[in-house]
């Protein structure tokens, strides 16, 4: 993909990238497409601006990548924005060139929808190929490509984030973020620069240790009864369904959803694992995998022990 400079907007993070995309084209009443489980700031930066969430849920039975025809069901004439995660957080999915390609088939048939593709999980990916939606010349000139340095780069705290985007959509993101936040910080430019135009030695070798991580959390999780998991493949995370502990208990304490078992796993395993409903799909948690192979083995078996006592 081919950007000048002035299509590029630099930000405190792609947190600020999303954010600021988002408040410059979505109006008070405009809709915006989010396939769920999302990550949980995208609807919360959609209400900041005013606008509507229309959620399409995505559960395991579909390795939670939404279908062409979802998304067309979810069109309606106030539709302004698509926002797309690929590789996903929280589920670690990750759209094929050909799936990516059947949206796009429904996209190009609404020319005044623009599309925001997350992909700052680009380079933790285990399929062996990526595909940007900023790629398909169908609709390259309503795509805003978000990605930055904290994910492939470890570089989290430096915050660093940017967007590749049409000319008029990055002058409007530049006009917002010049009266809130100004100019990224220099130093931390420079250090982006570095890891962008250095070795990828680096990235590659990460890449190996979360995919073998990703095999090891898939392989503990499958030992565990009642915990329904797919292979992640990409990001760090494992999205398992959880229903079938609803309604057991451990003593006086009954497990009712999601949330009431993450925070059993909390007080009783003392592993941090979150609510699934805070990603819009209730039934299910998210488990990070961005840690040591020891600590992985030492959190499932915390976790097993933990849900071996739910009767």
């Amino acid at each position: 993909m081919d950007y000048a400079p002035e299509q590029i907007v630099v930000s405190g993070g792609a947190k600020q990238s999303l954010c600021n995309v988002i408040l410059s084209l979505v109006n008070p009443g405009d809709e915006v497409i989010i396939p769920t489980p999302a990550w949980v700031s995208y609807v919360e930066m959609v209400k900041l601006a005013e606008g509507k969430n229309v959620l399409v849920p995505a559960g395991i039975e579909q390795d939670f990548k939404i279908t062409p025809q979802q998304l067309r069901d979810a069109i309606t004439p106030k539709t302004k924005l698509i926002l797309i995660c690929s590789p996903s957080n929280p589920t670690g999915s990750v759209y094929t060139h050909a799936e990516l390609q059947a949206l796009v088939d429904v996209i190009k048939d609404y020319p005044d929808i623009m599309v925001l593709a997350d992909e700052i999980y680009q380079h933790i990916n285990f399929t062996g190929s990526f595909t940007s939606l900023g790629a398909f010349p169908e609709i390259a000139d309503r795509v805003i490509v978000v990605n930055g340095v904290s994910k492939a780069y470890a570089m989290t705290g430096w915050r660093i984030g940017f967007i590749a985007a049409p000319l008029w959509v990055a002058k409007a993101t530049t006009k917002l973020q010049s009266q809130y936040t100004s100019g990224s910080s220099s130093i931390a430019q420079k250090a982006a620069e570095a890891a962008y135009t250095g070795s990828q030695e680096c990235v590659e070798e990460m890449r190996k240790a979360f995919q073998r991580r990703r095999d090891l959390v898939v392989s503990l999780a499958r030992e565990i009864p009642g915990l329904k998991v797919n292979v992640p493949q990409g990001a760090f995370y494992l999205f398992p369904e959880v229903s079938s502990y609803f309604g057991k208990r451990c003593g006086d304490r009954v497990i009712n959803n999601a949330a009431d078992l993450a925070m059993y796993l909390l007080e009783e395993g003392h592993v941090a694992t979150v609510d699934g409903g805070a990603f819009c799909l209730p039934g299910y948690i998210r488990l990070s995998y961005a840690t040591s192979d020891d600590n992985i083995r030492e959190a499932m078996r915390r976790i097993a022990e933990a849900l071996a006592r739910l009767k």
